[in-house]
């Protein structure tokens, strides 16, 4: 059953718990993240990830082109990650992020990964088909970073907290151990070639979306990333959206005014915060107040492009 959260709420919840997310089951995940997190592996997946900081800052440790860089995402800055970089995110203490992935298909192969350190040699790593991306790489980083990390999950009507301990760090593996990569454990050709595109820079959010409002007053949806992308992200204005049905979860956040979403014979009145989940094959109706401004987000599989 879909229901609304708000995003004040979370700010609050953020502060008692690690992570808040949807079930992974959802074609959507729709994260919450807290900090602090620093880590030294990298994640790396076939899909998109879109990253908006809610509160603080952050900093995104990415492979660009073969070669280590810095993202830092401010708090109030949206950035998306395209496919197949390695990544790594470091989050400081006191801080709400807001990220965004999908499901993955059953084709699709998910990697875990350490370096050497001061380059881009690979120490360690994994690769394994995600069906929970919050149980599954607990047991993965333990085998080679963590000596012990208390983990559990705490369900919550239609919600899971993922909740952590502080930890201690040390060197399990023998890789870990040498810092060298060991022969008996060789490294074998990644499942699927690595992106070599540019990264984007972050941006304002808000900024953006100020220079948006009048080509919302026309009643059609802006574009924010464009057709390159799978993730599709539109910023909607006043007017009424037909009823429609789609394959992908969508994802509302009410940034001004207010809407109200109809389905399954229900109404959702959605006021400034609130995030509503519609799921796939659901037919629904949109109506948006005439100053109502709001972010709609879809990933859609059929969309990525090819390597």
């Amino acid at each position: 059953m879909p229901y609304i959260i708000t995003l004040i709420k979370i700010q609050n919840i953020i502060s008692l718990i690690f992570t808040l997310c949807f079930r992974f089951f959802y074609q959507l995940n729709i994260m919450y993240v807290g900090g602090p997190n620093a880590r030294k592996d990298y994640h790396i997946e076939e899909g998109e990830e879109l990253f908006y900081q809610v509160r603080g800052d952050m900093v995104l440790k990415v492979i660009e082109d073969g070669k280590h860089k810095d993202i830092h995402i401010r708090e109030g800055e949206m950035f998306l990650l395209p496919a197949r970089i390695p990544h790594s995110p470091q989050r400081y203490a006191n801080t709400v992020g807001l990220v965004v992935e999908r499901k993955r298909l059953r084709s699709e192969t998910d990697g875990l990964r350490y370096f050497v350190d001061n380059s881009t040699d690979v120490l360690f790593e994994r690769w394994f088909y995600c069906e929970n991306l919050g149980t599954q790489l607990v047991p993965i980083i333990k085998e080679s970073h963590y000596s012990s990390l208390k983990f559990h999950m705490i369900q919550k009507s239609n919600l899971i907290y993922s909740a952590s301990s502080k930890y201690k760090w040390f060197m399990d593996s023998k890789q870990n151990k040498t810092g060298k990569p060991d022969p008996a454990e060789p490294i074998k050709p990644a499942p699927y070639p690595l992106s070599t595109v540019k990264v984007m820079a972050p941006f304002s959010f808000r900024e953006w979306m100020e220079k948006q409002k009048p080509a919302l007053a026309s009643g059609q949806p802006v574009d924010m990333f464009g057709a390159q992308f799978e993730t599709e992200t539109f910023l909607f204005g006043p007017g009424t959206s037909g009823t429609s049905r789609r394959k992908t979860d969508g994802w509302i956040w009410q940034l001004e005014g207010s809407s109200s979403v109809f389905m399954n014979g229900k109404e959702y009145n959605l006021s400034i915060g609130d995030c509503l989940l519609i799921f796939g094959e659901t037919e629904y109706q949109w109506k948006r107040s005439q100053d109502c401004v709001a972010l709609y987000i879809a990933q859609d599989p059929e969309r990525k492009r090819p390597y």
